[in-house]
Formats: C-alpha cells, structure tokens, sequence
C-alpha cells in the first residue's frame, strides 16, 4: 500500500485533508481518503501523516499488504506503537504466521515545534460511555488540568449501523451542543471516508480505536491528546476463569499504542462498569434528556426496541429516572419488552458479551419489586450461559468415549 500526494483543501464551507491510497498486493481501486470539518475549525485540521497511517494500518493488514509506504517523516514511537498493536491484533483475530505490514517511511528527528498549551479531546457520541467519561472528567479535573477535557468529536458515519443522513447528523449536532455547553467543551464535527477502505464488519469491530485516533491525528492543529472511552470494565475485561482481557477494537492494551509525541491516546473510564456510568448520566439532567444509544439509527432517535436501547432503558429504570428522560419513546420495560430482545451470544473466544450489564441491574430491580423482569433477565443468561456449558459437557462425553479421557489429562498437564 502506498500513500502519497497529501494535501490540503477547501470550498469555503468546510476544510479537507486528503491522501491518494494505492494498493500494491490485492485487487482493490485507488482510492481518495479525507478527512474533513466545518470551516470554523479549518486551522485545527491538519495535513498529518499519521492520520492516513493510523488509518491504513489496519486494512493493509486484513488484505495482505507487505509494506505500508508515506513519503513522509513519522513519529519513531508511532511506528513502534503500530506494530505492538498489530501484534496485539494479529494475536486476537488471525492466525499467528500472518506477516505484519512494514512501516516504509522517514523517521522524524526533531520534534515539533509548537508553542500552543495542551489540549484534551474526547470522542463524543452522546452514548453511555462517552457521557460518562466526560462527566466524570468534570468531576475529577479541574478546567485548568491539561486533562480537562475542551473539545468532543463527534464523527459523521462513526458507527457501521448508523443513521447516514446529513440532516440526521445536523439534528445531532444541535441537540448534543446542549450538553457541550453545559459541560463547556467545543462541539467538532468530522467527516471521513477513512473507514470505506475496506467495510468488513470484523474490520470495522478490530479498527475502531484506529479509525478514531486517525481522526485525532488529523485534528493534530488543536489537540495535544485524546480519550477514547472505554465499552468495558476492568472485571468484565475477564474472559471464562483466568485473567485475561477480552479482545476488541478499543482495548487498553491497544489504544494507547495509536499515540505519537504530539498526540497522546487513552484509554478512559474503564474502573466503571456500565450501571457506574449510567448513574453518573442519571445525575446530570442535560445528558440524561441527549442520550444516543441507537445503533440502527444513530446518531437520531433512539427506537426504544433494540437490544442496546433495552438495555439502557432497563438501567435507567432500575436508577428510577426513565420516567425522567425524554431520550426514549416509553417511560417503562415490560415483560414483553424484555422478552424480545436477545443477549448477544459469545462465536469465540474474542467476542463482546453483555450480559453482565444486566446481572448488575439485578439488585437494584429487585429494590424496586420488578421481580417480573428479573425473572426474563436469569431465563436468557441462563439460556446463554447454559448453552456453552452444554458444550462443555458434550465434550467431555465425546472424550471419554471416544478418546479414553485423554483430552481430560492433557488439559490437566497443561494447566494443572
């Protein structure tokens, strides 16, 4: 993959960053990646490098490219960090002799020079995660820390389900500028078709912190470092009975390791499981009335039917606020309700599971005399919980009939 001839541009309403992406070993078109915003942040975006390397990275990857070619000078710490993440994903999601990419470009040797005070980004999309970790922002830090957060990022088309019409995200815009205003950030708009270079869903679930660090990388004018806010917490971060963190996307193992000397990247929030961060919005009356967990139509309305509306629905009602929040079409869960939706069940080893976000609302419902939903809640993480255990069973009945127990011993030598 090499990419080459980049350039800045702009028609006077918006300012765009862009570079011509040729593939060297698949049979896929050159293609144009941008990056673009609104007028009024045209000095923050910036012709970086590491934009389309940190966006590339991942799709030259998945398709097999040998090398990876900038004709430009990058962060020596950027580069490393790019082969500790894929490595990290090579180890999660391919099979362990797949050759990494090289990285063919020019080390940087000084570093920039800047005058300008740090700045602290958040990605912002008016879901739990992000509402959460920029009121706890608020709370811990205060405005003059250069972790304060100032700016939330918001991204036209971030999510692969989401909601693509133009007026859509203008709505958005509009109605999560009521929370940047109250918590006092700067609402950034972003547009960018970074994510087109390859839309396989596996892709999309493994590049996520990718895809939202070149956006950062790009906006290398205003920030000096960004939060990704954590979809997990650390003891849901434990796979079956050993320590060990569940892959995704955004991950910290992963994240950080998309920074460069200029622009730093955390990992954010993740102490908090997702009812912590949902009490922190239920308390903070702007984002409790602007929440946007949607996924077939964000960033609109949310349906109030899907699994993840549901969910938050059930959370919010178990904190005795949903009655309290314009954010969804109905003020209460019903049996029937609960019963529709499905508890996403875990096709390997490396899939994200919810279903301790609902065992967590179990005390708190019970409180609240909803022995009703409780009883939907332990059926389904029964069905789903007992279903790999049957597995399991099934396994070992296969080994002692046909395999003499010796499965059963090897394991044993294995791990004690």
């Amino acid at each position: 993959m090499r990419i080459e001839t980049l350039r800045s541009e702009g028609n006077g309403t918006r300012a765009r960053v862009a570079a011509t992406v040729t593939w060297e070993d698949c049979d896929r078109p050159v293609q144009e990646v941008y990056f673009e915003t609104e007028a009024d942040f045209s000095d923050s975006l910036s012709c970086n490098p590491h934009a389309f390397l940190v966006g590339c990275i991942l799709p030259a990857l998945n398709n097999r490219e040998k090398r990876l070619f900038i004709d430009a000078e990058i962060c020596p710490e950027l580069r490393d960090g790019l082969f500790t993440a894929m490595s990290w994903i090579r180890h999660w999601y391919y099979e362990p002799n797949r050759e990494l990419v090289s990285i063919e470009a020019k080390a940087r040797s000084t570093l920039p020079a800047t005058t300008r005070p740090q700045r602290t980004g958040l990605f912002f999309s008016g879901g739990i995660d992000s509402l959460a970790a920029l009121r706890a922002n608020r709370l811990h830090f205060p405005m003059t820390h250069p972790r304060s957060i100032k700016d939330g990022i918001l991204i036209y088309g971030q999510n692969i389900e989401s909601d693509t019409r133009p007026e859509t995200f203008q709505r958005a815009v509009r109605a999560l500028s009521d929370v940047a205003q109250d918590a006092q950030i700067r609402l950034v708009p972003i547009y960018t078709n970074i994510r087109s270079l390859d839309e396989e869903r596996r892709l999309f679930d493994m590049s996520l912190a990718a895809i939202l660090s070149a956006v950062a990388h790009a906006l290398a004018g205003r920030l000096t470092g960004v939060s990704i806010s954590s979809s997990d917490s650390i003891p849901g971060l434990s796979l079956l009975d050993i320590t060990f963190a569940k892959p995704y996307g955004s991950h910290p193992l992963l994240d950080p390791n998309y920074s460069s000397v200029d622009l730093r990247v955390w990992h954010d929030a993740m102490t908090l499981s997702r009812l912590d961060k949902t009490r922190l919005v239920a308390d903070w009356d702007v984002a409790l009335q602007n929440i946007k967990v949607c996924g077939p139509n964000w960033p609109g309305d949310n349906c109030g039917q899907c699994e993840k509306c549901v969910r938050t629905m059930l959370a919010l009602l178990a904190l005795d606020v949903l009655k309290d929040t314009k954010a969804f079409p109905g003020n209460d869960v019903s049996e029937q309700l609960l019963s529709g939706v499905g508890i996403k069940r875990p096709i390997s080893r490396v899939s994200y599971t919810v279903d301790e976000d609902y065992l967590e609302l179990v005390p708190l419902l019970e409180k609240r005399g909803r022995h009703d939903l409780i009883r939907i809640i332990k059926w389904k993480l029964s069905r789903y919980r007992g279903d790999s255990e049957g597995w399991r069973k099934r396994l070992q009945h296969l080994d002692v009939r046909f395999l003499n127990g010796n499965l059963a011993r090897l394991k044993k030598s294995l791990f004690g």
